[in-house]
């Protein structure tokens, strides 16, 4: 029996991810009979505030959706090209002007598997092995875009910003590319917009703050901190995600030498988790924790001098690392053996440098190595002793070398 009513309509509102008439009627503010005319053989116009929604929540114009003008009826393709034009502007996909091949509401849940699966392996495959595949699942995003209209647009956006994220973050930590980093996350920033999730433009944000801060230019970073907590005030954030924000802000204040503002903001942070919130934290914020903030502690605590303090921190951090800790595990080993060399201890110095270099060989991460070379800097007083010509054997190893050049 061949199917009747208006076909196009109930096709792309379930392609769009509303199972029900009723779904789409409460998106709307409509009554749900109001969405049974407009799936009827002979569908009414809608009035021109709902032609504007079904069009943005659909992705199709009013003739692909199976509406027929009638005299008299205005229809503003003025606006839908203003509309294209300033979306193509911030580099995303446009809402399509023509029927497309929409996509299913089952093309979310795929692309969102892939992102999450990122997610996990970015603890432990190789950041050269990872990136082309987390560059290529963003691309894939991007051309999904235009082929999705509604909540599973915005469920693939949000997925494309992580993803988006993620490249960024290998490109500023694990291979020292402050300048892809920049455009990969602002990128990650528009996609985070096209899905309206401002939790997850919070955390893009307060990623490119570590950018400036790198470079000293604290204008810059606590510009874009301010940014990141603006967007997070906008969504239920959690104590997690706020204390994150501290610590990122703390590290940022640390690179531009006002490590007492940093303490103070790592304080503030271990308040808020202390207090809790009744927010639960985002999936995608794995990259914080209670431990975490105790390793931002412990490198402040060493730039500001406080070396017995730090000491303490970092060696309570290193026994309380799990598995998925074993990039920052070479971070911590770096920041233990600038204490002993700060202390005057070479020995101990050059001990937690061979370790941090022994977890590089298996997770190369370019912030632990840059760690190690710091502390082989602060050892040139110490040059002529063994244990630092030692260290230089394996710093400058042919499988060290080789691995450092060829991430």
């Amino acid at each position: 029996m061949a199917a009747t009513g208006n076909t196009r309509l109930k096709a792309a509102r379930i392609a769009a991810g509303y199972k029900s008439q009723q779904a789409l009627a409460d998106v709307l503010g409509v009554g749900v009979r109001q969405v049974r005319r407009w799936e009827s053989a002979a569908p009414p116009w809608p009035h021109a505030d709902q032609e504007q929604a079904l069009t943005r929540l659909l992705g199709q114009d009013m003739e692909a959706l199976g509406f027929t003008p009638q005299a008299g009826t205005h229809i503003d393709r003025g606006r839908r090209t203003v509309l294209a034009a300033g979306a193509a502007a911030v580099g995303l996909a446009t809402i399509p002007t023509q029927a497309v091949a929409m996509q299913p509401a089952t093309a979310a849940d795929d692309y969102e598997a892939v992102t999450r699966s990122h997610r996990r392996l970015y603890w432990s495959v190789a950041p050269a092995t990872l990136h082309p595949a987390a560059v290529a699942h963003a691309t894939l995003g991007c051309a999904l875009l235009p082929e999705a209209a509604g909540q599973t647009r915005a469920r693939i956006a949000a997925a494309l910003a992580e993803t988006l994220l993620l490249a960024g973050r290998v490109e500023f930590f694990d291979t020292r590319e402050p300048d892809h980093a920049q455009r990969t996350l602002l990128r990650a920033l528009q996609a985070a917009g096209e899905a309206d999730d401002p939790l997850l433009g919070a955390a893009i944000l307060a990623h490119m703050a570590f950018i400036p801060a790198w470079a000293d230019d604290r204008e810059a970073a606590i510009e874009r901190m301010t940014a990141a907590r603006t967007y997070a005030r906008r969504g239920p954030a959690s104590a997690e995600l706020l204390a994150w924000l501290d610590a990122v802000e703390a590290e940022c204040e640390t690179r531009c030498g006002n490590t007492r503002t940093a303490l103070h903001l790592i304080g503030h942070a271990e308040d808020v988790l202390a207090c809790g919130s009744e927010h639960d934290s985002p999936e995608w914020l794995d990259w914080f924790s209670p431990v975490r903030l105790a390793a931002f502690k412990g490198n402040t605590q060493l730039e500001a001098g406080h070396l017995p303090q730090a000491r303490t921190t970092l060696l309570g951090v290193l026994d309380a690392l799990g598995l998925t800790g074993e990039k920052q595990s070479t971070v911590i080993l770096g920041d233990l053996a600038a204490v002993e060399a700060a202390a005057g201890n070479p020995e101990a110095a050059c001990g937690y440098a061979v370790r941090a270099l022994d977890q590089l060989e298996r997770t190369w991460y370019a912030m632990g190595m840059e760690r190690v070379r710091e502390v082989r800097r602060a050892l040139a007083p110490h040059q002529h002793e063994r244990c630092v010509r030692d260290l230089d054997d394996r710093l400058y190893g042919w499988s060290t070398t080789v691995s450092a050049l060829a991430r």
